[in-house]
């Protein structure tokens, strides 16, 4: 069973890396960029000061760092110490099948970090600021779906690495969002 649904996503990650072209190649890369993110979280930063002051803030970015450094250390300990799946970019027999956009190839791929990351922030800060922003929560979702679909199109990550990264950091993301909220609380913000 394992191996039948191993052989779906290799499948899957072949017809989805494959659907790429030199020309879209640079757009992609930069997506995947954490520092293309770096506008976005500015303009995100600022909101969330215009509706949670100063304390609110300063709870809100302890609580996002926290939950970002919970996606990334939870991604390693699934990809070097349960799972080890190695990427499609360090299997021989895709080689010749796949495209391979990215600058490198880390070793193992389940889950991506990208995926969890980007999603957990989505959740937790369109959550956070949903009251004011009906449609926030739906573009920050479109932007950790494109930063996770990045991951497949440059050959480093299978669906089933970003469908679990999406998985765990959208629960976290959530559960994060719960933490904070009782921290303000607790604080007064």
């Amino acid at each position: 069973m394992i191996e039948q649904l191993l052989e779906y996503d290799t499948e899957l990650f072949l017809f989805l890396n494959n659907l790429g072209t030199e020309s879209w190649d640079g757009f992609w890369r930069v997506v995947t960029e954490k520092w293309s993110s770096i506008p976005l979280y500015v303009v995100l930063l600022f909101l969330i000061y215009k509706h949670y002051q100063l304390r609110g803030t300063v709870i809100i970015v302890i609580t996002a760092a926290l939950l970002i450094t919970a996606t990334d250390q939870l991604a390693n300990l699934f990809k070097y110490v349960l799972f080890q799946r190695p990427r499609p970019c360090r299997v021989e027999a895709l080689q010749d099948m796949m495209r391979f956009v990215a600058d490198g190839c880390g070793r193992y791929g389940y889950f991506s970090a990208h995926a969890a990351s980007s999603m957990g922030a989505a959740v937790f800060l369109g959550l956070l600021l949903q009251k004011w922003y009906r449609y926030l929560p739906f573009l920050l979702l479109f932007w950790a779906v494109m930063t996770a679909y990045s991951r497949i199109y440059l050959g480093v990550h299978y669906p089933l690495d970003i469908i679990t990264g999406m998985f765990f950091g959208g629960l976290l993301g959530w559960g994060f969002y719960k933490l904070q909220k009782q921290a303000r609380r607790k604080f007064n913000a």
